[in-house]
Order: C-alpha cells, then structure tokens, then sequence
C-alpha cells in the first residue's frame, strides 16, 4: 500500500509551520501557541482518525492570523501531497455533526477546484487569543492549497466554544470520509473527466 502521508514545511517573516498528515491514521500532536486553535486542530486529527502532527511558531504577539492562515495553507499542501492522483478516494464527504445546543454541517469534494462557502455568524468575537472569525480564514487557506470544494454550515448553536468545535468536528467527520479508500473504486480516479 501507497504512503499516503503528506509532510510540508513553510517558513515565512511570519511563520515557520511544519505540517504531517496521514491519512490512515496515527498520532496527533499539535503545538501553534495558540490553545484554542490547537483544540480544534486536535478535533480534526482525532475524529477525521487521521495522523496529524502540527509544530508552528508565529507572530502571536502581532495577533494569531498568521498562524492560523499559514497552518491552513501548510495542512492543504499537506493533503495535497498526501491523495497524490487520488486513485481509490472516495472524493465526497459530509457531516451534521452536533456539539451540545450547536450544530453544524461540512460537505466537502476533493476536486481540485478551490471553493469556501461559509455560512457561520458566530455572535462572540474570540475564544481567549483565538477570534472566531479565523475559523472562516483558516477554511479558505485550507480549501485553496488543498484544491477542496467545501460548504460550511452553521445550523444552531448560541455558545462561540460550541458552534467553532461543531465546525471542527464536521471538517473532521467530512474530510476522514472523503480520503477514505473505497473498495468498490479500485485504482480508478474517482471523476467522468478521469482526472483530478
């Protein structure tokens, strides 16, 4: 079986990120400095069941945007890298996942068209250093360098904690689906075009 992990590093005047991610499991280990944020990243690793190791040192004392945007943009690279010509994926996924009185719904397609439409107010401006609207940035970095159509969905919820751990949890759930390995594809490129 084909090595389906992607490695990246980046490092700007902003940021150094490193990035793994293994798309058939393995640890999760994530390190931003900013600790809201690795929650949500560690929400992705572990119920996506993927392997997700994220070492990144930025500009916090600027503010926490460009960590977040660059680990987006390093954990789509990543993904890219990681289902290479995308033989075999199952390509789609979705999720409605629940956190408490929050719901939300990911649907998402590996097409290599990137594409972000985020329909999420979260009321609250920021969970400790992290503000809520970083959520929407991170998914758009994330989508570009990761070639991914995805729709965002904030169904219900009051609570700024809920609602973003709702959405994390469904990125999770939808991405884990999507690079899964279908036994009914074969080798084949999962597209009419035959190609991604």
């Amino acid at each position: 079986m084909t090595d389906r992990t992607g490695r990246v590093s980046r490092k700007t005047t902003e940021t150094q990120v490193e990035v793994e991610l293994g798309l058939d499991g393995g640890a999760v280990e994530v390190a931003t400095g900013i600790p809201f944020f690795d929650h949500m990243l560690d929400q992705v690793g572990r119920h996506g069941h993927l392997g997700l190791r994220v070492d990144a040192r930025g500009d916090l004392d600027i503010d926490a945007h460009h960590t977040v945007e660059d680990v987006g943009i390093a954990l789509g690279e990543a993904l890219a890298r990681a289902v290479g010509d995308k033989r075999g994926i199952r390509r789609y996924g979705d999720a409605l996942t629940p956190m408490e009185e929050a719901l939300a719904q990911v649907a998402l397609d590996l097409s290599g068209r990137p594409l972000l439409v985020y329909d999420a107010a979260i009321a609250a401006e920021a969970i400790g250093a992290y503000e809520t609207g970083l959520t929407e940035e991170f998914l758009l970095a994330f989508c570009r360098t990761g070639g991914i159509t995805m729709h965002v969905r904030l169904v219900a919820g009051r609570n700024a904690h809920h609602c973003t751990e709702a959405i994390f949890k469904a990125l999770a759930r939808a991405l884990g689906e999507a690079v899964d390995l279908d036994p009914r594809a074969g080798d084949a490129v999962p597209s009419t075009k035959g190609i991604l």
